[in-house]
C-alpha cells in the first residue's frame, strides 16, 4: 500500500516555512553590503523588480513541479520526464553539499549568541577573536553538535508538527526582531545619515554590475535550485492558491532582506564614521565587524544577543529546510521512514561537515582549488551547481514539459493571473539571466572579477 505523503496545514504553514527557508544568512550578511555597494535605493529598486519577475517565475515553476509530482525533486524530475531525471540527481546534490557547513555557520552563530548572553561583547570585538575561534578543533565542533541537533529533533517530528510548527513560531519573532533592532539602529548618533545612505538612489552607481549583483543575490536568497521548492510544493495541498503562496514568499524574503540592511547599515556608517567601505560581507561582516559595532554600542551586550538570536532564527529555517529535503529525497527514493532517514541524515551531516570546520585549524594546509574547505563547498553549489540546475529547469519547464503543465497546476486553485509573465521569463529572459549569474559567480570566485 502506497505511503499517505505528509502535508503542510494550509497556506499559512507552506508560507512561512518556505520563507523561513528564504530568508537565511543571505539576507543578513550579503543583501547589506550589496545594497551599500551598488548605490543603496537604486539596488533595492532593481531587487524588487527582479523579485516580481525572475524570481517569481522561477519560484512558481519549481514549487508547481513539486505539487504536480507529489514528489521530492528525484521523484518529481522522474516522473514527469524519465529522460530528464539526471536534473532531480544534480538538485538533490546541492542541499546535500550545502548543509554540512551551513551547519558549521549556525554552530559559530550559537557561539556567538553565548558571549553577548553571558556579557562578552568587548572580547567579541577584538580583531584576533574570530579567527582564534574557529581555528580550535573541538570548541567549534561541539556547537556544530548543538546546532545540527536541534535542526534534526524539529525534523525528526515530522512535516506539519516538526517543520511547520517551528516556522510558525520562529518567523514572527524573526520579524518582530528584525524590524525592532533596525528601528533601534537608525536612532542611533551617526546612524541616521547612514540609512539615508541606503535608501535613497544613487543613480551615478547603477551599471549592468548593479543587475548582475542583485539577480544573483535574489536568486541565492529564494531557494531556487536546491530541490527545497519542489520538496515543499509536494507537501502544499491542491487547494492552497499557488501564486498567492509565492507572493507572499517573495514579500517576507523582501522584507527581511530590506530591514537587514535598514539594521546594519546605518549601525556600521555610525561606528565607522560614515565609512560606507567598512560596510562588507560574509564571516567578516557578521562575525568582525558587527560584534565591534555592538561593543561600542549602549546596551552592546543585549542588542548583540538579540542580533544573534535573530541570525540563529535565520539559520535555523534554513538548515530546517536543507534537512527537510535531503530526507524526503531519501524517503521518496529509498522507501525508507522518515525516523530511519534522519538519523542517518545527522550522521552524514556532522561526519561531512569535519573538513569546513576544521579548515579553519589542523586541516588548514589543504586548499582544493586554492580555497579553504568551507569557501569550496560553497563555491561548488552556489557558484556552479546552483545556476546549472537552476538552467536546466528553465529548459525543461520552457521547453519539454511546456509552460501549459505548470499554468495548468496553479490553475487548481486560483486563475493565474501572471501567466503570461511566467511563460516569457521561463522560457526567454531566466535562461538568460541564469547563464550570467553562472558565469560571473565562477569569475568573481577566483577573482577575475568583483560582485
Amino acid at each position: 500500500m502506497e505511503k499517505k505523503r505528509s502535508n503542510f496545514s494550509g497556506k499559512i504553514g507552506f508560507v512561512l516555512a518556505a520563507a523561513g527557508s528564504a530568508v537565511g544568512l543571505g539576507n543578513l550578511w550579503r543583501f547589506p553590503y550589496l545594497a551599500a555597494k551598488y548605490g543603496g535605493g537604486i539596488f533595492l529598486l532593481v531587487y524588487v523588480i527582479l523579485a516580481v519577475t525572475f524570481g517569481f517565475a522561477l519560484t512558481i515553476g519549481e514549487v508547481a513541479i513539486g505539487r504536480k509530482s507529489g514528489l521530492s525533486a528525484i521523484g518529481a524530475f522522474q516522473k514527469l520526464s524519465e529522460k530528464y531525471a539526471f536534473i532531480g540527481y544534480l538538485a538533490a546534490l546541492v542541499p546535500i553539499i550545502i548543509l554540512p557547513y551551513y551547519c558549521v555557520i549556525g554552530g559559530w552563530v550559537i557561539k556567538y549568541l553565548s558571549v553577548f548572553l553571558t556579557g562578552n561583547a568587548a572580547a567579541a570585538a577584538q580583531d584576533v577573536y574570530f579567527g582564534a575561534f574557529t581555528s580550535q578543533a573541538i570548541e567549534p565542533i561541539l556547537w556544530l553538535f548543538v546546532f545540527v541537533v536541534v535542526t534534526t529533533v524539529v525534523v525528526y517530528r515530522g512535516v506539519e508538527q516538526g517543520v511547520e510548527k517551528v516556522s510558525k513560531f520562529l518567523m514572527p519573532i524573526l520579524v518582530i526582531l528584525t524590524i525592532c533592532i533596525a528601528l533601534y539602529s537608525i536612532t542611533m548618533p551617526g546612524a541616521f545619515e547612514g540609512f539615508l545612505y541606503y535608501v535613497t538612489p544613487d543613480f551615478s552607481k547603477f551599471s549592468m554590475t548593479t543587475v548582475v549583483g542583485a539577480m544573483g543575490q535574489l536568486f541565492y536568497s529564494m531557494s531556487l535550485a536546491m530541490g527545497i521548492m519542489i520538496t515543499y510544493g509536494s507537501y502544499m495541498k491542491k487547494d492552497v492558491d499557488l501564486e498567492k503562496s509565492v507572493k507572499q514568499i517573495e514579500v517576507f524574503d523582501t522584507g527581511i532582506a530590506f530591514f537587514a540592511g535598514m539594521m546594519i547599515i546605518p549601525a556600521v556608517f555610525a561606528f565607522s564614521g560614515g565609512d560606507a567601505s567598512a560596510i562588507n560581507a560574509g564571516p567578516g561582516l557578521m562575525f568582525i565587524t558587527l560584534p565591534k559595532v555592538f561593543a561600542s554600542m549602549p546596551m552592546g551586550n543585549f542588542i548583540g544577543a538579540a542580533f544573534f538570536l535573530l541570525v540563529l532564527f535565520a539559520a535555523l529555517t534554513s538548515s530546517i529546510s536543507l534537512m527537510e529535503t535531503i530526507i524526503s529525497i531519501f524517503c521518496d527514493k529509498f522507501g525508507w521512514h522518515r525516523h530511519q532517514a534522519t538519523l542517518l541524515v545527522f550522521g552524514m551531516t556532522m561526519v561531512v561537515a569535519l573538513p569546513s570546520t576544521l579548515g579553519f585549524g589542523i586541516w588548514s594546509g589543504i586548499t582544493p582549488l586554492g580555497m579553504d574547505f568551507l569557501t569550496f563547498f560553497d563555491f561548488v553549489s552556489n557558484s556552479v551547481l546552483m545556476p546549472v540546475v537552476a538552467f536546466l529547469t528553465c529548459i525543461f519547464i520552457g521547453y519539454v514539459i511546456k509552460p501549459e503543465a505548470i499554468v495548468k497546476e496553479v490553475k487548481i486553485s486560483s486563475p493565474f493571473k501572471n501567466e503570461k509573465l511566467f511563460k516569457v521569463v521561463i522560457k526567454y529572459i531566466a535562461p538568460i539571466c541564469i547563464v550570467v549569474i553562472l558565469v560571473t559567480s565562477i569569475l568573481s570566485a577566483f577573482g577575475f572579477m568583483t560582485i
